[in-house]
């Protein structure tokens, strides 16, 4: 499968475009958004150069930390990459990792709304679908690069990975589950479930519910799919991205709760509370 073309000198990567058409359909869909609430349209665009340069950095921070067993396998680990710090910035190479990439951009953002004095939850709602949809395009350069497969498979919808695509041990296997397909149909629906809850419960949201959902369904999606993946990457003999995926979902929704909890517990109360024909038959 051909990766790229030549223009010029230089070489275009088919996995670079498809990452920048996953960027400008996020920023599409969140001014959008930002436009129905209301908000100030600008900061979609003043921000964007900041949240991209702060998720390439996240994402291949995380990459330097979780490098993939047949990488780590060849001698390309942690310790590498910072005695060769010209390799561990080469991110045209090849390296990105989703969950440091979606942290790199937080943090981006909640720096850039510190600085320009705006609600970091509220604007972190406006992002969240455009996130999704971001990802649901980005993962087809997975694709391109044939990546992100899974363990053999025979099923119509597998792909086929050429040989020098494939893990040693695998070199007898063609075919293989499409988790980058997997999850690019999943962020498709859930940037729907996304729209739909925030405009749902509209009156009942806080300012940042929106993106902890998100930070509850997506990892929890990806901690499914983490044991049909092939490739992971281990720190301490344990799946790292496994391991941060269920950690983020359960602290995100343990703080979704927290917030509501007034509103839970008084619907809790109501729900407990004996109304008056029941009052009546007790006395």
């Amino acid at each position: 499968m051909v990766e790229g073309f030549k223009l010029g000198p230089l070489t275009i990567r088919y996995y670079a475009l498809i990452l920048l058409a996953g960027i400008i359909a996020a920023a599409v869909l969140s001014y959008f958004e930002a436009k129905k609430r209301g908000k100030d349209t600008d900061v979609i665009l003043d921000s964007l150069t900041w949240i991209v340069i702060g998720g390439v950095i996240g994402a291949r921070i995380w990459h330097i930390l979780t490098p993939p067993a047949s990488m780590v396998e060849q001698g390309i680990t942690t310790y590498y990459y910072l005695t060769h710090p010209l390799d561990a910035i080469a991110i045209w190479k090849g390296g990105l990792g989703i969950p440091g990439a979606i942290a790199g951009g937080a943090l981006a953002f909640y720096l850039y709304a510190r600085k320009r004095n705006i609600p970091f939850g509220a604007w972190a709602d406006i992002f969240a679908p455009g996130l999704a949809l971001g990802q649901a395009i980005g993962r087809w350069g997975n694709f391109v690069n044939q990546e992100v497969y899974g363990s053999p498979t025979t099923l119509p919808w597998a792909i086929t990975i050429d040989p020098q695509h494939r893990l040693p041990e695998f070199r007898d296997y063609a075919t293989y589950h499409p988790l980058f397909l997997y999850e690019s149909i999943f962020n498709l629906l859930n940037m729907g479930f996304l729209l739909w809850f925030s405009r749902k419960f509209a009156d009942k949201l806080k300012g940042g519910d929106v993106f902890l959902t998100y930070l509850i369904s997506y990892p929890l999606f990806r901690f499914f799919m983490e044991y049909l993946r092939l490739d992971n990457s281990f720190v301490g003999g344990v799946n790292a991205n496994q391991v941060l995926m269920l950690v983020v979902a359960v602290a995100s929704a343990g703080f979704l709760i927290w917030r509501h909890r007034e509103t839970l517990f008084v619907k809790h109360q109501a729900k407990n509370k004996p109304n008056s024909e029941d009052q009546k038959s007790i006395e």
